[in-house]
């Protein structure tokens, strides 16, 4: 079980769509995270001056882009952007409070968080290749990978999860899947020959590297919406192998619910609550959430005193 902490954010002008900051109490970093239509009024506050890095975050051509970038005056910078950059709609702002972040401090940080961006395989950069690390000492770096440790949990709740990876590592499971407490399920298209299999890990339903699905997207060319999206982006990334009569999951893969795996093995819109079947049963993955609510009610009521 992981450490809990606590996250302040601060809605500047009280909108939950307009800019934030953020910070972890203790903790020396600052996030300010900025549409890109209150550019002005965000280039006026003193953190824009500090050193850091940022992140701009947009579509370009329909797909979604990033880049991560670094300055010594964020402000400057930033503005070269907006006069030569059309795409992006969001920046991000990390600096420290006390403005104590150096030149070689952020030069690290931008190498890391291009690495991490490339190894999660979530959102194309516009940088390419990730550059090389500035030359900090031991302590330097523990410095530096500790306040990554932090922003790593703050962005992803400011809605910035290009960092989080959805491929998780190959799992040895036993044959028998009844002694394992992690659920297993199958999702059958029995015309099309096609199985894939799926684990329930950390409320996360992480299709199996080996499973199989459709190879294009059959359902209704209206239904455009984040599934068929993140369908593309997973064989964009080769985490999804369609170049055959059969697409291949070639890694694990998280999805954030059911029915979102379902869409994207199915090709089309698909309700993964019934689609999911317990491995060995007829039971849908409804059938068992039910049963898991139920073991939940047998137990009685939580009492404090």
């Amino acid at each position: 079980m992981g450490k809990g902490r606590s996250l302040e954010l601060y809605f500047i002008d009280g909108k939950p769509d307009s800019m934030l900051t953020s910070e972890v109490p203790n903790r020396t970093g600052h996030v300010l995270k900025i549409p890109r239509t209150r550019i002005a009024e965000a280039l006026r506050r003193d953190e824009s001056e500090y050193t850091g890095v940022y992140i701009l975050l947009g579509d370009a051509e329909g797909q979604p882009q990033a880049y991560i970038g670094e300055a010594e005056e964020l402000k400057s910078r930033i503005r070269g952007h907006v006069a030569k950059k059309d795409w992006w709609e969001t920046a991000v702002l990390i600096t420290s409070a006390a403005n104590n972040l150096h030149k070689a401090h952020v030069k690290y940080l931008e190498s890391r968080l291009v690495e991490l961006a490339l190894e999660a395989k979530r959102m194309p950069l516009e940088n390419g290749n990730a550059p090389t690390r500035s030359s900090l000492s031991e302590a330097g770096v523990a410095n530096m990978e500790g306040f990554l440790e932090v922003l790593m949990m703050v962005l992803p709740a400011i809605q910035v999860d290009m960092f989080v990876s959805k491929v998780q590592r190959p799992k040895v499971v036993a044959n028998d899947f009844s002694d394992l407490k992690t659920p297993v399920f199958e999702l059958r298209i029995k015309k099309d020959n096609l199985l894939a299999t799926a684990e329930m890990r950390d409320g996360e339903m992480v299709v199996l590297a080996g499973s199989k699905a459709r190879c294009e997207w059959v359902g209704k060319t209206a239904w455009n919406t984040n599934y068929q999206k993140l369908r593309m982006s997973l064989i964009e990334t080769n985490i999804l192998d369609a170049q055959s009569s059969k697409a291949v999951f070639m890694e694990n893969y998280a999805f954030n619910s059911p029915s979102a795996a379902a869409a994207v093995i199915t090709g089309r819109a698909a309700n993964g609550r019934t689609e999911w079947k317990l491995k060995g049963t007829s039971k849908t993955y409804a059938d068992w959430e039910a049963e898991q609510l139920e073991k939940d009610n047998e137990h009685g009521p939580n009492l404090r005193f």
